[in-house]
């Protein structure tokens, strides 16, 4: 069926689209002048909205990856601010933006907090942020930033296993003796794909040490072109992807779990995370990585 859309609402749609992109834009070119001149006129114009928030929250990333702490904390209070008002009117799921501009906002000023030396704080601090938002969609991003600063070094948390695809998982704890690669995807994710590959020259040249590849996935709710599935109908789509696209890992392990996902962290796919053979977590990694990457990992485990 054909929507119609009044023409207001489709400039306010361009409006809303357009400053989210040039926050992106301009944050990338380290350009904060310019965008925080744009932030103001789309303010007022628009006044505070998701979208709004969300340009914000990218300028918080744009200075924090440009190394400009103040300026990160500044954008990431003021986005946190923006936000708390907002929820004393709607829940934080109510649509799309608000969860990602208040999810990034917490994920800077945490690493702001541990770039200044104090990384306890930052955990602590990211620790407090998941117990007040532990039943929302930014639960899995919060524990990232848990573990970035505080998985590696410590034992591999377990897996939920009871529902998969491919081989017949078998528990962390009983592949003690034998390193373990964990790759954490999804059905609608471009860079998964790219990555098996990579996957499957790794556990080629790695046969000899018994190197164990699981690759957790979960249920999102739908499948191709966005429509909407039942947990039965996804699994059989996730099923059809794992053939289409991931033929050389067939035989891999592939628990479904949410469980698994909110654990590790995963809210970016792919997340590698590489355990040696004590259960040991020695590479927690968010995001691809490539074939000389991964070896280097490997060749680190001995």
């Amino acid at each position: 069926m054909l929507l119609k859309f009044a023409p207001a609402l489709i400039l306010a749609a361009t409006a809303w689209a357009g400053i989210i992109n040039d926050a992106r834009i301009s944050a990338a070119r380290n350009n904060f002048s310019l965008a925080d001149s744009l932030v103001q006129k789309y303010r007022a114009e628009h006044g505070v909205t998701p979208e709004l928030m969300e340009a914000i929250s990218w300028l918080g990333r744009g200075a924090l990856e440009a190394k400009q702490l103040d300026k990160a904390e500044e954008y990431a209070k003021e986005t946190q601010q923006l936000a708390q008002a907002a929820l004393k009117k709607r829940p934080l799921d109510a649509e799309g933006h608000l969860p990602i501009a208040l999810g990034a906002a917490i994920e800077v000023e945490a690493q702001v907090m541990s770039q200044r030396g104090d990384r306890g704080g930052a955990v602590s601090y990211l620790k407090a942020e998941l117990a007040t938002y532990r039943t929302t969609s930014i639960h899995t991003r919060i524990q990232k930033n848990i573990n970035l600063l505080t998985l590696e070094g410590k034992p591999a948390p377990a897996l939920d296993e009871r529902d998969y695809l491919g081989a017949t998982p078998v528990s962390l704890a009983a592949l003690r003796g034998k390193p373990v690669l964990l790759f954490f995807w999804a059905h609608w994710c471009g860079d998964c794909k790219a990555e098996a590959p990579i996957l499957a020259q790794i556990e080629k040249e790695n046969a000899g040490k018994g190197l164990v590849v699981i690759a957790p996935t979960q249920h999102y709710g739908y499948i191709a072109g966005g429509e909407e599935a039942a947990p039965a109908a996804e699994t059989k789509y996730i099923d059809d992807v794992r053939h289409r696209y991931y033929s050389s890992l067939l035989n891999t392990p592939t628990p479904i779990s949410e469980d698994n996902f909110k654990r590790y962290g995963a809210s970016t796919t792919p997340t590698l995370v590489l355990i040696d053979r004590q259960g040991i977590v020695r590479l927690y990694h968010p995001g691809a990585m490539t074939l000389e990457e991964l070896r280097a990992a490997m060749n680190r485990l001995g």
